[in-house]
C-alpha cells in the first residue's frame, strides 16, 4: 500500500513540476496576434484566390492589420464594399482602385485560324502546350481545352463553342488572376475595366514576323508599326514583332484602330462609329465680275485746217 501511495505522490509531483514547465515556456514564448487580424478575417470573402497578392484571406488580413495602411491593397472578390468594413475594423481610409477585369488576348477563332492537325489527348491545355504547338499554325494563340474555365471559381469564364476561344463575363469576373495563372500560353491578361467598361487592346500574342503570322492567323499583328505613329500619347510600344497598349497611357481615341491593316487592335464596348461625311466639292458660285471699260473717249485727232493759201499780190 505504501509503495502505491508513494508512486502516486511522485507522478503528482512531476506532473505538477512538468505543469509549471510548460505554463513558464507558453509565457516566455507566446505570439501575440492582434484581435484585430481575425476580426478583417471575418469580412473577407475567403475564396483564398491569391488575387490580392497574399497567400489567402488570412494572409491579406495580416498585412493589412501590420502595414497601418491599406494603400496598394485591395481584395478583387470583395470589391470597395469588402475594404470599406476592413477600414472601419482598422480605423484606416479605404484607397480607391479602378476595377479590373481580365481580357482574352487571342481572337484565333476557327475562322481566323485554320487548323492544320488533330490532337487527340488529354483535355487540358498545359498538357498539349508540353507537348506541341497547338492545332493550327500559331504556336502562341488559345489551345481551347478550357483549363482558364476550369480554374475560375466565379464562373466568368466560359469556351464559345462556336470560335474556340474563351469569353469573359464582365459581372462576374473578379480579376482574382486565376485564369491568368491557368493560361500556359498567356493570352489571358488582367487590364483596367475602363470608363463605361470601354477599353482598347491589341487582341493577339504573336511574335512571328509579318509573313508567318499572317499566314497563320488572318488577325494577327504583323507588327507594321503603324499604331505605334499613329498613337498621340505614345501609349504603344512594338517589340518583338507585336504591338502592345499600355492601359496606364491609353485615352481611347481609337486612333490605332483606324490604322490597323489586320483589325488586331480591339475597341470593346465602344459606340459604333458614325459614318464619315463626303466633304462638300462643289464651290460657291463666283461673283459676277463687273466687265473693264476698255473703250478709251474718243481722241480729237481732227486739228484745226492751216491757213495755208497767200493772200493775193498786187500788181500794177
Amino acid at each position: 500500500m505504501n509503495l502505491i501511495l508513494i508512486a502516486v505522490i511522485s507522478l503528482g509531483a512531476i506532473a505538477l513540476v512538468l505543469a509549471a514547465i510548460l505554463y513558464v515556456a507558453s509565457k516566455k514564448f507566446a505570439v501575440y496576434e492582434d484581435p484585430r487580424i481575425a476580426q478583417v478575417g471575418e469580412v473577407l470573402p475567403q475564396a483564398n484566390c491569391g488575387g490580392c497578392g497574399y497567400p489567402g484571406c488570412s494572409g491579406f488580413a495580416d498585412a493589412c492589420v501590420k502595414a497601418g495602411s491599406l494603400d496598394g491593397k485591395f481584395c478583387p472578390v470583395g470589391g470597395q464594399p469588402v475594404m470599406a468594413k476592413v477600414a472601419d475594423i482598422l480605423g484606416l481610409a479605404a484607397g480607391e482602385a479602378e476595377p479590373m477585369v481580365a481580357v482574352v488576348r487571342c481572337n484565333g477563332t476557327c475562322a481566323n485560324r485554320p487548323r492544320t492537325n488533330l490532337y487527340d489527348g488529354a483535355k487540358s491545355c498545359a498538357i498539349a502546350a508540353s507537348l506541341y504547338g497547338g492545332e493550327t499554325g500559331c504556336s502562341y494563340g488559345c489551345l481551347g481545352c478550357g483549363d482558364c474555365v476550369a480554374a475560375c471559381q466565379f464562373d466568368a469564364i466560359r469556351m464559345n463553342p462556336e470560335t474556340g476561344i474563351p469569353e469573359v463575363d464582365e459581372a462576374k469576373c473578379t480579376a482574382c488572376g486565376a485564369c491568368v495563372k491557368a493560361c500556359p500560353k498567356a493570352i489571358i491578361e488582367i487590364r483596367p475595366q475602363g470608363k463605361k467598361s470601354r477599353r482598347v487592346y491589341v487582341s493577339c500574342v504573336n511574335k512571328d514576323k509579318g509573313a508567318v503570322a499572317r499566314k497563320a492567323c488572318t488577325v494577327s499583328c504583323i507588327g507594321c508599326g503603324k499604331c505605334v505613329k499613329t498613337c498621340p500619347f505614345e501609349a504603344i510600344t512594338l517589340e518583338n514583332n507585336l504591338a502592345y497598349i499600355d492601359p496606364a497611357k491609353c485615352k481611347s481615341c481609337r486612333k490605332c484602330e483606324e490604322v490597323c491593316p489586320q483589325g488586331t487592335i480591339v475597341a470593346l464596348n465602344f459606340p459604333p462609329r458614325k459614318p464619315k461625311t463626303e466633304e462638300a466639292t462643289a464651290a460657291a458660285p463666283k461673283a459676277a465680275v463687273a466687265p473693264k471699260e476698255t473703250a478709251a473717249a474718243p481722241k480729237e485727232t481732227a486739228a484745226a485746217p492751216k491757213e495755208t493759201a497767200e493772200a493775193p499780190k498786187v500788181t500794177e
